[in-house]
């Protein structure tokens, strides 16, 4: 009886270390929640009213059935109140932050950080009250139902995500080293050779400026012909000719 009694104690007393801290659920909703920011340009009033529901996750849960139990389905809920359709989309579509936590080798496992490795980089400051919540907004009807957080209709840029392995400290938008696109119409295309430009070969059909004169008919540097009368024509032998030298007898006197 006494082992069994013992044998309790210590599973109660396994099961209880499991459960985070109110440090260590302060400081992972506060991880978490600054990376929502991040991607999802989350308002500030977005950011003090997640922080509190991220928070509220963390501390509640404590055995391996509480990931996607009734706390998970509750943090769900309460962010669909806040977010507007399109963050909303975007938090489904991301798993670490749609499924923050898994269970590995005994132990709840932070999926945020297979994203980002730097645990001491912030985008943003502290909310408001990350000092002071206590937890307890995720009992009972929902708070941020109704409430206006002043959400982006639509997302500022695009974004470009960090690889894992890598620390988060990247520049927003496009990168500047971007190589530019070949299609479509730009200041440095290359030059089309359809058509009529003004680096264009001369075509060497037609009449142009720069042809080679033709052979045939009357040019000016024609040769002349050999036929009929011309100023400079051979005359001809026949007609008149040169009396013969008389060969007869006789000497010079």
């Amino acid at each position: 009886m006494k082992k069994l009694i013992t044998l309790a104690v210590l599973m109660v007393m396994t099961v209880t270390a499991q459960a985070m801290s109110y440090t260590q659920a302060q400081r992972e909703a506060l991880f978490l929640t600054d990376k929502m920011a991040y991607e999802l340009d989350l308002s500030p009033e977005q950011y003090e009213a997640i922080y509190e529901i991220n928070f509220d996750y963390f501390y509640s849960v404590s055995y391996r059935r509480d990931i996607y139990g009734n706390y998970w389905s509750r943090r769900d809920s309460d962010l669909r109140f806040v977010l507007s359709p399109w963050q909303y989309n975007l938090y489904m579509s991301t798993n670490y932050f749609y499924h923050p936590l898994n269970w590995h080798r005994g132990s709840f496992r932070f999926v945020i950080y297979t994203r980002y490795t730097d645990r001491n980089h912030f985008y943003r400051s502290r909310p408001s009250r990350y000092s002071t919540y206590r937890g307890g907004y995720n009992r009972g009807a929902s708070r941020y139902r109704g409430r206006t957080f002043n959400a982006p209709t639509r997302p500022r840029d695009s974004r470009q995500r960090p690889g894992v392995g890598q620390t988060g400290t990247f520049d927003h938008g496009t990168p500047s080293g971007s190589r530019p696109r070949t299609s479509g119409t730009t200041g440095t295309s290359r030059p089309r050779t359809s058509g009529t430009t003004g680096t264009s070969r001369p075509r060497t059909s037609g009449t142009t400026g720069t042809s080679r004169p033709r052979t045939s008919g009357t040019a000016g540097t024609s040769r002349p012909r050999t036929s009929g009368t011309t100023g400079t024509s051979r005359p001809r032998t026949s007609g008149t000719t040169r009396a013969p030298h008389k060969t007869g007898s006789g000497g010079h006197k």
